[in-house]
């Protein structure tokens, strides 16, 4: 039978908020949806992933439950088959859960296919259940694939495909209040802008690293609100340097106009959003040495990495990027070169296909050996 060209998909996560996996979520299904596949969205409603593909002319929002397993599964179920999904992708926790049930009881004839995010925390015997029952699943780095093998995840059913960035929402202009808002908040103090932008994450490496930073900085959090460790860190800050946080915000963009650097304290990034968007805009990057980080910033060429949770090694890192122009300049010009070239959408969408088509000749092939 000829493959059809164009699939019905099912995009799930159980998640959708504020996170770097609901924009790569919401831009693969838009990318998707534009090379002519029809693509559905299954999330919470009131998510910010359910408001994002109610504004999309192209695709079409599923609400679901995720209140237990067994119910949310009886929906995805009756979606598949209602909707003639031909594929279904899961992108977080309770929905891969609800699909490996549903595939053991039987109900699941459909490709199955995972996407890990993030660098695994799953149990061994859980991330081994489910890289048995799914047909392929999908890495967005070569480090969350060399994590998953060494939980024992089957190897052969493993594929890299690494996230993209969004170059036609990157390169829109922020709109004039999130510009002046942005601009707002970080003032008009004439020293130099630090802005990270995730959850919450080791940002109380970078603020212990101001201790012994000489030049005076603005250090900003996008996305979230102090805490008693980040509170109880500040302490130790000397007054040359302001610290100010920015609660979520749907339209972070804004904040990398005035960012002399873009920076991220992490552990266990799968590819950051966070990075892709900063490098893409001509941001100069500080990145810890943990997770996908390394593929996107080659230290002394497209930024510099950092030894995790090593304060010194921050203070150190910033000092460099600040110190020299040349420098800086450089590794933001590459870095956007790099970002631009290898890790865009498109790429990312075309690669996933290639998946999906696996994962579809896999079920062929066993409904195929079941019947003789």
């Amino acid at each position: 039978m000829t493959e059809p060209r164009r699939l019905t998909t099912l995009q799930l996560t159980h998640q959708g908020q504020g996170a770097g996996s609901t924009q790569s979520i919401y831009s693969l299904s838009r990318e998707l949806a534009q090379r002519g596949h029809r693509v559905l969205v299954g999330c919470p409603v009131g998510t910010l992933l359910a408001r994002m593909v109610a504004e999309s002319p192209t695709l079409e929002h599923v609400p679901l439950d995720f209140r237990g397993t067994r119910h949310v599964a009886g929906q995805i179920a009756r979606v598949m088959v209602d909707r003639g999904v031909d594929v279904v992708n899961s992108h977080a926790t309770r929905d891969r859960r609800a699909l490996t049930w549903l595939r053991w009881r039987g109900r699941l004839p459909q490709p199955f296919v995972v996407t890990r995010h993030t660098m695994p925390l799953t149990s061994p015997p859980e991330l081994i259940a489910v890289g048995l029952t799914a047909d392929r699943t999908i890495a967005v780095s070569a480090a969350v694939a060399s994590a998953l093998r060494r939980r024992l995840h089957p190897a052969g059913r493993l594929r890299i495909v690494p996230n993209g960035i969004d170059l036609e929402r990157i390169e829109g202009e922020p709109a004039s209040h999130d510009l002046a808002a942005a601009q707002a908040v970080l003032g008009n103090t004439g020293k130099p802008v630090i802005v990270v932008v995730a959850r919450r994450k080791d940002q109380e490496i970078l603020v212990r690293a101001l201790a012994s930073l000489e030049r005076p900085v603005t250090l900003a959090f996008v996305g979230i609100e102090p805490d008693r460790e980040l509170t109880d860190a500040e302490r130790a800050v000397p007054p040359r340097h302001r610290i100010v946080y920015v609660p979520f915000t749907e339209r972070p963009l804004a904040f990398y106009r005035f960012a002399t650097i873009a920076a991220l304290p992490s552990r266990i990034e799968g590819l950051s959003q966070a990075l892709l968007e900063a490098m893409s805009l001509g941001v100069p990057v500080i990145a810890s040495a943990a997770g996908g980080n390394p593929e996107l910033v080659y230290p002394g060429e497209t930024g510099l990495l950092v030894p995790p949770l090593d304060s010194a090694a921050w203070t150190r890192a910033v000092e460099r990027m600040l110190s020299d122009d040349a420098f800086r300049a450089r590794v933001a010009a590459a870095g956007r070169e790099l970002v631009r070239s290898e890790f865009t959408v498109p790429r990312t969408a075309e690669r996933t296909e290639v998946v999906y088509r696996e994962a579809i000749g896999r079920r062929r092939l066993l409904a195929g050996e079941r019947s003789r």
